[in-house]
């Protein structure tokens, strides 16, 4: 009975203005819509939105990744023929700087702190004192005496001697004996005896240094008559 009535609808399907009728020999589109499809439907996603106009088929598009950096922006609303389009842009900055440098099995130095086994040079406006000048050898006093320096005194039997003594050596002379060798000249100059006397040496006279010594060298009166005179022509010393 079914089978029948859809037969006798499929006979009577429209007819025209002259009067003829027709009928429809298979299935296809109808003026009027899409026919949905009469199995089952399978959806696949593809790599960008899509969808059918027809309304057969529809797809779920996977949002692409966004670069780094970017915004999502608003999503339109979908239009009125079955296609969407994305249209939203986003952008987005980033700025970052940082310096610094690190090794292996090192620890950066902390501002203000000098790592160990720096050396630190001396704050602007200080003075680095003066070594202390070196020590001279431990070695033993030598005196030498310059040339005698001679001049009158007050009596004609004694005699003005300037001598210089430098000690070359290491340690201090602490004492010693000068002898001066006077000659007693005659009028005639004639050269009659040498006598020998003897003055402290100017002690101490330190290693590395030199003392000068004015001595009056005197003899006997009688020794120098009235004419003669007198001349210390040698001075020699002894220290310790």
């Amino acid at each position: 009975m079914v089978a029948l009535c859809l037969g006798g609808a499929l006979t009577a399907c429209g007819s025209g203005d002259d009067g003829e009728g027709y009928a429809a020999v298979g299935a296809g589109s109808s003026p009027h819509g899409a026919v949905p499809p009469s199995g089952s439907v399978t959806l696949i996603p593809l790599d960008g939105p899509s969808a059918s106009a027809s309304g057969t088929t529809s797809s779920t598009s996977r949002p692409s990744p966004r670069p780094p950096g970017t915004t999502p922006g608003p999503t339109p609303a979908p239009s009125g023929d079955g296609t969407s389009t994305d249209t939203s842009t986003g952008t987005g900055t980033g700025t970052g700087t940082g310096t610094g440098t690190s090794h292996p099995g090192t620890t950066p130095a902390r501002p203000g702190t000098t790592p160990p086994g720096t050396a630190t040079a001396p704050a602007p406006g200080t003075t680095t004192p003066a070594p202390p000048p070196p020590q001279p050898p431990t070695t033993p006093a030598t005196i030498t005496l310059s040339a005698p320096v001679l001049g009158d005194a007050d009596q004609r039997w004694c005699e003005r001697v300037t001598v210089t003594f430098r000690n070359t050596g290491g340690r201090a002379a602490t004492s010693g004996t000068v002898t001066f060798a006077t000659h007693i000249i005659g009028a005639l100059g004639v050269d009659w005896k040498t006598i020998e006397s003897a003055q402290p040496l100017p002690a101490p006279i330190p290693g590395g240094t030199s003392k000068t010594r004015t001595y009056t060298v005197c003899v006997e009166s009688w020794r120098v008559p009235l004419g003669m005179h007198v001349d210390t022509q040698k001075v020699t010393a002894t220290w310790k």
